[in-house]
């Protein structure tokens, strides 16, 4: 199980929380990371996301599948502006229709915009592409691994919560082994999908030749 030295995990707020995908049970979390040298006088690491519950994900059912589980990452321009240049709102959507069609699952919702890179980073990263370069060339052209993400928050919020397996959406095999080693048991790597168009096809090439993303079904 993965940990780090001086993490710690704060429940910060929980509430009802009614969407066009029925009801949900939000729930806010913080994770609190030691700074990377503490004799400098840095300040320990803050970092957020919001986990959203429908039915009872933590009871274990007798013939009933593990529930489903998205660990989605921020992206303001796709999930609030409906951006074209990624499939990432249409991956959260895939999985809000997925759970409420089962009434059970969790949505864990980061905010690691751009792989972790951030949105001012993520920008730049546009701006290089517009000029040619793939996803994972214009983060190292900013000198960034093409994915600079971590699930310590994630797992230590699904050990909080009581999840011990789940069905994990996403086309990442990197998040099953993430989930995993936090101690929960990856059931099924469900796929997530979305319609490929026109100004996404490059997007997704990389993604799956060079980060070695699934997309099959």
């Amino acid at each position: 199980m993965n940990s780090t030295p001086g993490f710690t995990l704060s429940q910060a707020a929980e509430a009802n929380f009614p969407t066009e995908y029925g009801l949900f049970r939000i729930y806010g979390f913080e994770g609190h990371f030691p700074a990377s040298d503490p004799e400098s006088g840095e300040p320990d690491v803050l970092e957020e996301a919001v986990a959203l519950l429908m039915g009872t994900p933590g009871e274990e059912l007798p013939d009933t599948p593990a529930p489903l589980l998205r660990i989605h990452s921020q992206c303001l321009t796709g999930d609030a502006f409906h951006s074209l240049r990624c499939d990432c709102r249409a991956q959260l959507e895939i999985a809000l229709s997925q759970i409420s069609a089962e009434g059970r699952g969790i949505i864990i919702y980061e905010l690691q915009e751009g792989r972790g890179i951030g949105l001012m980073n993520k920008l730049r990263a546009y701006e290089l592409q517009d000029h040619g370069a793939d996803t994972v060339e214009a983060n190292q052209q900013l000198g960034f691994e093409s994915d600079l993400r971590s699930y310590l928050l994630p797992g230590a919020i699904l050990r909080h919560l009581g999840i011990r397996a789940v069905r994990l959406l996403s086309n990442n095999p990197g998040k099953v082994k993430a989930v995993e080693d936090a101690g929960v048991v990856v059931t099924d790597r469900v796929p997530c999908i979305a319609a490929p168009v026109e100004s996404t096809a490059a997007y997704l090439r990389t993604k799956r030749e060079k980060m070695g993303h699934l997309f099959d079904r």
